[in-house]
C-alpha cells in the first residue's frame, strides 16, 4: 500500500513446491496435525505426538497423547485437539498443564498459533475461530464460501 491509497497490492500467485516429505511413519496411516518448534516437527499420530528432525526424517521424541484434529506451538507450549477439548502440553514432559473447551464441540480439524491466539478450523463449518488459549473464549469468528 502506498500512503494515497488504502488498497492492498495483490500478490502474484504462483504453483507450489514440495520441497520434502515425510513418512510414513512406523504403525500409522494417518497425521492428524502438524507443527514446528523452531527446531523439531511435531506430528500427531493416532495415540501420540512424535517429534522428528526435518533434516534427517528421523524420530527425536514420541509423547504418549492422543490427537484428532490440529496440532500448535506457542513458542513454548504444544496445544493439541483431542476429541472435544484443546490440550496445552509441556513438550519436555508430555504433562497437559491446561485443557480448554474446542469450539466445535470435536468437529474441529485444525490448530495453529498466531497473535498470542489459538486459531481452529471448522471444516465442514467453514470457519476459523481466533479463541483465547487460557478460557477457550471465541475472541472472533471468520466464516468462509469455502471448507477450511
Amino acid at each position: 500500500m502506498n500512503s494515497k491509497t488504502t488498497t492492498p497490492t495483490r500478490a502474484s500467485a504462483r504453483p507450489a513446491e514440495i520441497v520434502r516429505e515425510y513418512g510414513p511413519f512406523e504403525g500409522e496411516d494417518r497425521v492428524n496435525g502438524v507443527t514446528h518448534d523452531g527446531r523439531q516437527v511435531w506430528a500427531s499420530v493416532g495415540a501420540k505426538l512424535l517429534a522428528f528432525d526435518p533434516a534427517s526424517g528421523q524420530t527425536t521424541r514420541t509423547l504418549d497423547h492422543a490427537g484428532d484434529a490440529g496440532t500448535a506451538f506457542d513458542g513454548r507450549h504444544l496445544y493439541q485437539i483431542s476429541e472435544a477439548r484443546i490440550d496445552k502440553i509441556d513438550p519436555a514432559t508430555g504433562t497437559v498443564l491446561h485443557s480448554i473447551p474446542a469450539p466445535g464441540g470435536g468437529n474441529d480439524s485444525g490448530l495453529t498459533w498466531a497473535e498470542g491466539s489459538l486459531w481452529v478450523g471448522q471444516y465442514r463449518d467453514r470457519k476459523i475461530h481466533q479463541i483465547d488459549p487460557a478460557t477457550g473464549a471465541i475472541r472472533r469468528t471468520i466464516e468462509s464460501d469455502r471448507f477450511v
